[in-house]
């Protein structure tokens, strides 16, 4: 019988990691590309084509699925696997961040955040306990511990505040997913490293996690706008104040030039929106660098997308075609885009982890990188 949850790293090189994440719905490979789906759906994806592309994880998102449909909804139906038909693990996040990010109004104490919905005005509160609930009814196979996102700029007062009351509301995140000891049993719950850009800060709050004790650790308070040279700079120390026999995930990032510099930083876990969002407005990421198809000078290009590709789309389909379709709004753009863009990121993926276990991860990553930023 698999257990819970259960992380071995199976080889490094440097400060980077490959292993494998096994829990109850399957084996997850790390480093690992999370596509992100975000109401019940990865956006013009079905969920065996995000399967076969090589996707071990997606991750749902707490805040949408709670306004609509309803996690008391989706538990009636038999939660999130069963409603939108993936077998495999599915991350959730607390909420948090799209609370702050998309209500009208929000009002956060230490009880958690009241909020106005987005979608029709109705008023909530979030609690960490109230995101358990949500995460437990969703059944969530990675539920992640309520947290505050820190923005950036910030001033440094403002931001310990902000993780001291993260670190308070990470003890009530356990105990209330402690509580539902059924969805607990087969479920990991993760805690998020707060503190922004400050050393201290980020050490105080890793002190505190661990205290409490959690599955796997995130990384939180990044890609909030300070760019890639700084996040780099929190990226060097940060990792290695979490424990090293643990998963360690960076939230909302990024980029394939992010994404292989936090690997090489000892990263372990990823997801944004970039593939799926890009790929639905006409952005392709290739070897040579993110291309807009929409321009004008792929109209009569015969070329794929990316020569180096293996993806079906890259195989069966000109620029030009896709030029056409993106040009004319036609669903089929936005599928074709979407499914090149997340098998372009799980190649890398898969690419970054046998690099790793040959212990040739700074050639490939030089390689990689000297192309994708040269034009």
């Amino acid at each position: 019988m698999t257990s819970r949850f259960d992380f071995r790293i199976s080889a490094t090189d440097g400060r980077a990691r490959t292993g494998t994440i096994s829990m109850r719905r399957g084996q997850i490979r790390t480093p690992a590309f999370m596509p992100v789906g975000t109401a019940a759906t990865v956006k013009a994806m079905k969920p065996e084509t995000v399967r076969q592309l090589g996707a071990d994880i997606i991750l749902g998102n707490t805040y949408h699925l709670m306004l609509r449909p309803g996690d008391e909804r989706l538990a009636r139906l038999g939660g999130l696997h069963d409603f939108m038909r993936w077998d495999r693990p599915i991350l959730t996040d607390s909420g948090g961040f799209q609370v702050m990010s998309l209500s009208e109004l929000t009002t956060t104490s230490e009880d958690g955040v009241a909020f106005k919905s987005h979608l029709d005005g109705s008023r909530h509160m979030l609690s960490p306990e109230r995101s358990m609930e949500i995460q437990r009814n969703l059944g969530s196979d990675i539920v992640m511990a309520f947290d505050e996102c820190t923005s950036w700029p910030v001033e440094k007062d403002v931001a310990a505040a902000s993780m001291n009351r993260s670190m308070r509301w990470a003890g009530r995140s356990r105990e209330g997913f402690d509580s539902g000891m059924e969805h607990a049993s087969g479920a990991a719950l993760f805690g998020i490293q707060q503190g922004s850009m400050w050393p201290d800060l980020r050490r105080e709050s890793s002190d505190a996690l661990q205290a409490v004790g959690f599955d796997g650790y995130a990384i939180g308070g990044l890609a909030v706008g300070e760019g890639q040279d700084r996040m780099f700079e929190v990226l060097d120390y940060a990792p290695g104040l979490l424990p090293a026999d643990k998963p360690r995930y960076l939230m909302g990032v990024g980029k394939p030039d992010d994404i292989v510099g936090a690997v090489m930083r000892g990263v372990d876990m990823f997801d944004c929106v970039l593939p799926t969002r890009s790929g639905r407005t006409g952005q392709a990421f290739t070897h040579d660098g993110p291309i807009n198809i929409r321009n004008a000078k792929f109209s009569e290009d015969k070329t794929p997308l990316d020569s180096d590709c293996g993806c079906a789309v890259c195989a069966e389909f000109s620029r030009a075609y896709l030029h056409h379709l993106i040009r004319s709004g036609e669903i089929l753009g936005a599928m074709l885009m979407t499914e090149h863009n997340l098998s372009f990121y799980q190649q890398l993926m898969s690419k970054l982890r046998t690099a790793i276990a040959e212990s040739r991860l700074n050639a490939f990553s030089s390689a990689f990188i000297d192309r994708y930023r040269r034009h």
